[in-house]
């Protein structure tokens, strides 16, 4: 399945170490807007509720169509029981994090990519950087023969 949206900004300052398909609970005009591919999630972030078993809230900048002007709203996240307690047990751990990857249709429903993601350091970040260039110039060199 091709994303509708992506968060690649979350690989690059986060490690993800598992990830989840969910389900979005979503109004007419949000469908509206993610079939025409008008959505942003590169700032949004997930985060369990507290005390109802099977909503996590997600917050991300929504696409053009809606005329209340309400952008920016929670929805809920349909995930199975064992598969949020799973993850709010680990985001209460420190330095863990939920966060959207990808938003994609999948037989017209519209599914998030949730990961778990530890957060990188300035000079993890660095490593990765310098191993992502030599990797290219690998390929580069290995193309050209």
């Amino acid at each position: 399945m091709k994303p509708i949206a992506a968060n690649k900004k979350a690989y690059f300052d986060y490690k993800i170490l598992d990830d989840v398909e969910a389900g979005i609970v979503l109004s007419g005009p949000e469908i509206k807007a993610v079939r025409a591919h008008r959505v942003n999630i590169s700032g949004s972030y997930i985060r369990p509720l507290v005390g109802q078993s099977g909503q996590v809230e997600l917050w991300w900048l929504g696409g053009n169509f809606n005329l209340e002007g309400d952008k920016i709203r929670s929805k809920k996240l349909l995930l199975h029981r064992d598969e949020i307690e799973k993850l709010s047990g680990k985001v209460s751990a420190k330095g863990y994090a939920l966060l959207p990857l990808e938003l994609y249709l999948k037989r017209g429903v519209a599914k998030l990519k949730i990961g778990l993601g530890v957060h990188r350091k300035k000079h993890d970040k660095r490593d990765l950087k310098r191993e992502q260039d030599l990797d290219r110039e690998a390929r580069r060199e290995l193309k050209g023969k």
